[in-house]
């Protein structure tokens, strides 16, 4: 009879443990119905599908308008947006600021050398002094931008600083390679392709 109890618990144990399993395998597909979009790959979605983009302004000053002009015109020159004056029509907006700076190094050197000569007691010196006195004028441009979507979500941004090029202005460098890296991150953000 003992046996006979023992052998009925054991089975009873048995189906509680399968009717547990069960009512878990019923509710592990709910939890796990849909993967949480990367919120990366969200963006770079959303990058990749920029062709308009309206550029806002960099600030009210020459400088800043003038750094404008360049970013337009160095997103013209990359044939891969149309640069729009109609925001509404847009598919992101640049947005940004800029600063520029324009500071002097001065640099200075010399050289002496002296000779003394007569007698012991005559005291007479020769010397011969040469010093060279120069300045040089830096110009430096910093721009930081975002690319805003229609949204409202930031979908790239950058700040990049430069001191001029052999042969461009500091505030022609800065915005080509400001968009250089925008064409960068576009590259990176284009699925793999075999």
């Amino acid at each position: 009879m003992v046996q006979r109890q023992t052998v009925l618990l054991f089975f009873m144990a048995l189906a509680v443990s399968i009717a547990g399993f069960s009512q878990t395998e019923n509710q592990s597909p709910a939890a796990t119905s849909k993967p949480v979009p990367d919120a990366r790959s969200e963006l770079a979605a959303k990058l990749l599908n920029v062709k308009r983009i309206y550029v806002e302004s960099f600030g009210d000053d020459e400088e800043s308008k003038s750094l404008q002009a360049m970013v337009i015109n160095a997103l013209d020159e990359s044939k891969r947006f149309i640069v729009t004056e109609n925001k509404d029509k847009a598919d992101a907006t640049l947005k940004g600021r800029s600063a520029e700076k324009t500071s002097q190094e001065v640099h200075a050197t010399g050289e002496a050398t002296a000779e003394a000569s007569g007698g012991r007691h005559s005291g007479q010196a020769m010397g011969i002094q040469d010093s060279k006195l120069s300045t040089q004028t830096i110009h430096e441009a910093r721009l930081a931008v975002r690319l805003v979507s229609q949204d409202g979500d930031v979908i790239w941004s950058t700040t990049q600083e430069s001191e001029g090029a052999k042969f461009k202005s500091s505030s022609a460098d800065v915005a080509d390679k400001v968009v250089k890296q925008l064409l960068h991150e576009l590259d990176k953000a284009k699925p793999n392709r075999m």
